[in-house]
């Protein structure tokens, strides 16, 4: 009989977090790198779940879509699937802050002036607690002690690896076809991958993370 195929569950794209009906707090992530993984893995044979929030990307074909816009709405994706999930891998620039009210009408710069925040759920965080046998990766984006702020999140969120890429002006990962990253992993591991588009980058990406599956079944 033909092997199960692996379920892997990958996030892309920023979140928005609405402050009044059309303004919101966001960032610049197009989702490209996110959506490659997805279109990579299904390629490779693993079933697929894409959890993204808005972007101006077509859904690869033959993956389940899930559309989402705030944080709260992919954490709740998230754990949707998770019970089916084989590997996570979380590519999505989840807003870090989420206003403390919404406003239903259009705020008023004479009406207003301050706007409080608090923190967004720690999607990572809150599935690495129940992570199981699950194969759990991580993206970091740094401007500086790129290695050493990656590595300590590999660490905090209890992830298997975690790819570390830098924004600089050689390097800009948002908008870029092509990326340069670190991939990071438990007990010292570390593979860099030079500047490649980024089709060929989550290509290159899964076939290590398949590596370290097909040795874990053996």
């Amino acid at each position: 009989m033909p092997s199960k195929k692996l379920h892997l569950l990958v996030t892309a794209g920023p979140t928005r977090e609405m402050l009044d009906p059309v303004r919101f707090l966001s960032n610049v992530s197009t989702g490209l790198m996110g959506y490659q993984i997805a279109r990579q893995a299904k390629r490779m044979n693993f079933q697929v779940t894409l959890v993204s929030g808005p972007t101006a990307l077509r859904p690869p074909q033959g993956v389940r879509f899930v559309s989402v816009l705030s944080a709260e709405e992919m954490r709740r994706a998230v754990l949707t699937y998770w019970s089916q999930t084989d590997v996570l891998v979380m590519t999505a620039a989840v807003c870090d802050y989420t206003p403390v009210h919404f406003s239903k009408s259009k705020i008023k710069r004479i009406r207003q002036k301050t706007i409080s925040f608090k923190r967004t759920p720690d999607i990572l965080a809150q599935v690495g607690r129940r992570k199981g046998n699950r194969l759990m990766v991580g993206f970091a984006l740094e401007t500086e002690a790129v290695e050493k702020n990656a590595g300590a999140k590999l660490r905090r969120k209890n992830l298997d690896f975690i790819v570390a890429n830098w924004y600089h002006k050689g390097n800009n990962p948002f908008g870029d076809q092509r990326a340069a990253v670190i991939l990071m992993g438990k007990k010292g591991f570390k593979k860099v991958f030079p500047k490649m588009n980024k089709t060929q980058l989550a290509a290159s990406l899964l076939r290590e993370l398949k590596q370290r599956l097909d040795t874990k079944k053996g």
